[in-house]
């Protein structure tokens, strides 16, 4: 870790390597609409992106549309989306969720995260994803992802999911939010993963990370890569 550098630095520091990295990072859950999106993320809850994408081509060529929704039962919500699990929970939630979209906001999906966050099945982290992408509203989600990598970067406590929500907004601009948000989760699926990663080497660990950190999770690392990293020569 640089020695004396300033959160609001490391900050900086991070936010070009990561354009350089992951410049135009794709919105990873496809959709078409505000309905489509809120959809995706409610299911990609403890699912990945790639289940999800799988899945909701056939779920949105029987309903896309919260009216259409209304025309399946729980039952046949749950068939579809079974492969992205928790499915009981799921399809009762999308099935209660486009009910209250119908009822209230004839089929459209609010855009005030009060509203958003009543919806059966929605937290805040899936409130902020819709406000960011389909309503282009300031959020910053915060994922496990997210949550991890900047507490290894030393850019929040990681106490909880809140707090580094608040000290990734204060750090980065408004503006940057919605591109930073991908680009975070792409780098820590391409470059940090949470298993088996040697920080020392990592782009952004190698230097973010404080020294303790980058000890502790070495201890973690398979033997065989404890081994590579005792072989290499110490950074000049």
């Amino acid at each position: 870790m640089l020695a004396g550098v300033k959160r609001a630095e490391k900050a900086e520091r991070i936010a070009k390597i990561l354009d350089e990295l992951h410049p135009l990072p794709p919105v990873p859950l496809r959709h078409r609409d505000p309905y489509t999106l809120l959809i995706a993320v409610v299911l990609s809850a403890q699912c990945t992106d790639q289940r999800v994408n799988q899945v909701t081509p056939h779920l949105f060529e029987r309903a896309s549309t919260a009216h259409e929704m209304l025309e399946l039962s729980v039952p046949q919500i749950r068939s579809i989306i079974r492969p992205c699990g928790l499915s009981p929970s799921k399809s009762k939630n999308i099935r209660a969720l486009s009910r209250i979209l119908v009822d209230d906001y004839d089929g459209r999906v609010p855009d005030t995260f009060e509203e958003l966050e009543a919806l059966p099945g929605v937290g805040h982290k899936t409130a902020s994803v819709v406000m960011m992408q389909a309503f282009r509203k300031p959020a910053f989600p915060v994922d496990t992802h997210i949550h991890r990598l900047a507490a290894r970067w030393g850019l929040s406590s990681g106490r909880n999911v809140e707090q580094t929500e608040a000290d990734l907004k204060r750090l980065f601009p408004v503006e940057n939010w919605p591109k930073l948000h991908l680009q975070i989760i792409y780098f820590g699926r391409a470059q940090c993963p949470a298993r088996s990663h040697d920080l020392s080497v990592c782009p952004i660990c190698a230097w973010a990370a404080t020294k303790k950190r980058i000890a502790e999770e070495a201890q973690r690392l398979p033997r065989s890569m404890r081994k590579l990293r005792s072989m290499r020569k110490p950074r000049s």
